[in-house]
């Protein structure tokens, strides 16, 4: 009886100290992650974009502690914070063998040639570009450089664009599914794969216009950056592939040699005694994000990435690190929080959505209408997507920005069910349905297709969305509406094509944005940006993570304060906000999806 009782308390202090000793560690790292990173007098930074880029910072707070992240708007705000920083000396890029998103590698190009235009080389290195995703967009974003590596015997295989679509349909008949699904019109492309075995007319024309459109961006940024013809240009890769040697050979790169020679080759031009510092332990420090200090005028920055969902990320698990999603919650709170900031002259909402939920979508487009209502512009600023709802949540702003790349429109709607039953029933499993009420109540049971009254009822409702989103563009961007539905019925356009049609004001990125805000609210010299956060804090995150509310998780981090650690304060300050924020919840909607 001894023994257990000895072996009790020792799992209780065991437990014990865990439960305090994990968050006290977790929260010291993120003190930790606050603090910049000590560079050497010369410095070159190492940008590695192999693991993949995000348009923004995940969602998850404790995501970033992992040194995974790399997200478009935390390396422009990085570089832009270096180009003034003189212990940074250079930049060293490793380009992934893969394609990035062209509206990324649109943006991080600018970042690029502006830290290039401060007096400071880069250097890009590549294993070999390689025919997966759009690779174009990442020799684009390479070229912009202006000295391309490849490691020597690999490849170059920047021949076009492609994609690949699969489809579906013959495999639902085979098994006896069906897709019973309305689309709102004949471009709302989402569903297709479920519906058809091969692209339809207005499908092909859709994707071919786009994805044409973001070749000849990139045809036309790598021949201006590297000099030479547009038509010449196109001649050579499409001739290709090419190994490295070749691609030398024929001015598509500057030079052939492994890492350790272009490492080499990137510290003599930063100067004697030049080290390597990765860009993330630089990345994580307190960078400002705007030219303006105390007293300057500020303009509040809103961001939101991912399928558009009612409620609030507050509900997720901290340790998921699941694909983004934009919370109506979150952001229409970011958005009335600076509406009531007396000290916010204007509003740049970063938006990065290929759709979601119209309901949503609606929720956020109404945050937008009460912020210019109350006398702030908004300015988008559009990343990879400002698509279908977020199209929606963009058209009611004072302007648009976006990149030629970018893909954006896609006004309309689609929605439905998949019917299941007989393909189940062929398994031995039987779906049986019950119902009480109106004929409606069972028109989204996967037993069977709706009826002819339950699909004329969805039809209406699809009708109504369609006509309400038209009706919303055309208010915003101030065009007549048969103007609107001409350009609409689900079509998908490049940014270069929806600026020519209207559909957004200017190209460019975030920081063109930000001067289009700054313009719009008559400031006239350098301004302040303001983070209106729509994620949650570390402290959240952790109280989360062990069943503690904020205020919790907040004692340990005094503790953490109390014993010296100026770190903390910061995020004290977070918590205290953390507190504030309501509950939130989620319900389902039709789709508003490229």
């Amino acid at each position: 009886m001894k023994q257990f009782l000895i072996t009790v308390a020792g799992v209780f202090v065991g437990l014990t100290l865990f439960a305090l000793a994990l968050p006290m560690s977790l929260l010291a790292i993120a003190a930790a992650a606050t603090r910049p990173a000590p560079l050497p007098a010369r410095t070159v930074l190492v940008l590695d974009l192999r693991g993949g880029v995000s348009d923004q910072d995940p969602q998850n707070p404790l995501s970033l502690f992992g040194g995974k992240a790399a997200s478009v708007m935390r390396i422009e705000r990085t570089l832009r914070a270096a180009e003034t920083d003189g212990r940074v000396k250079a930049l060293f890029v490793r380009a992934p063998d893969a394609g990035i998103d062209p509206a990324a590698a649109d943006e991080l190009r600018l970042a690029f040639k502006r830290f290039r235009a401060a007096g400071k080389p880069i250097l890009v290195h590549s294993q070999g570009f390689y025919p997966e995703g759009l690779i174009t967009s990442t020799y684009e974003l390479a070229a912009a450089s202006g000295d391309v590596w490849m490691q020597p015997a690999s490849s170059f295989q920047v021949t076009g664009a492609a994609r690949q679509d699969i489809f579906f349909k013959r495999l639902f008949d085979h098994y006896g599914v069906s897709a019973d699904y309305q689309q709102r019109y004949e471009y709302k492309n989402a569903v297709n794969p479920y519906l058809f075995s091969d692209y339809t007319p207005a499908h092909r024309a859709s994707e071919l216009s786009w994805l044409g459109s973001v070749y000849e961006t990139a045809l036309d940024d790598v021949a201006q950056d590297r000099g030479l013809g547009s038509a010449a240009l196109k001649a050579l890769i499409e001739a290709g592939p090419w190994s490295a040697e070749d691609a030398k050979a024929r001015g598509l790169i500057d030079q052939v040699g492994q890492v350790k020679d272009a490492e080499r080759a990137i510290l003599a031009k930063a100067g004697e005694g030049a080290k390597l510092s990765p860009f993330g332990d630089y990345a994580v420090g307190n960078h400002p994000t705007g030219d303006g200090g105390p007293g300057a005028p500020v303009l509040a920055v809103i961001s939101g990435e991912g399928e558009i969902v009612t409620g609030t990320a507050k509900h997720a698990s901290p340790l998921d690190d699941g694909k983004a999603a934009m919370h109506s919650d979150d952001v229409a709170r970011a958005f009335y929080a600076a509406i009531d900031d007396s000290d916010v002259k204007a509003i740049v909402f970063r938006v990065s959505s290929p759709g979601g939920s119209d309901t949503a979508s609606e929720q956020i487009a109404a945050a937008v209408r009460a912020a210019r209502a109350a006398g702030k512009p908004v300015v988008v600023s559009m990343g990879t997507y400002g698509a279908s709802g977020g199209y929606w949540i963009s058209s009611g702003a004072s302007a648009i920005v976006a990149e030629p790349t970018t893909l954006t429109g896609s006004i309309g709607v689609f929605g439905g069910k998949f019917v299941i039953g007989p393909a189940l029933a062929r398994l031995g499993v039987d779906v049986r349905d019950l119902k009480v009420g109106g004929d409606y109540a069972d028109a989204f049971s996967p037993t069977a297709a709706m009826s002819t009254t339950q699909r004329a009822a969805f039809s209406a409702w699809m009708d109504r969305i369609y006509a309400g989103f038209v009706a919303r563009v055309a208010q915003g961007r101030r065009l007549p509406i048969p103007q609107v539905e001409a350009m609409a019925r689900g079509r998908v356009w490049t940014g270069t094509q929806a600026k020519a049609l209207g559909l957004i004001d200017e190209l460019g990125g975030f920081y063109q944005a930000v001067d289009r805000a700054k313009a719009l609210a008559g400031i006239k010299g350098a301004a302040r940006l303001a983070t209106f956060s729509t994620q949650a804090s570390p402290f959240e995150a952790l109280g989360r993570l062990f069943g503690a509310g904020a205020q919790g998780v907040q004692t340990l981090g005094t503790a953490l304060s109390l014993a010296g650690d100026p770190s903390v304060q910061a995020l004290l300050a977070d918590a205290r906000q953390a507190r504030l924020r309501e509950q939130g919840a989620t319900v389902l909607a039709p789709r508003l999806l490229p």
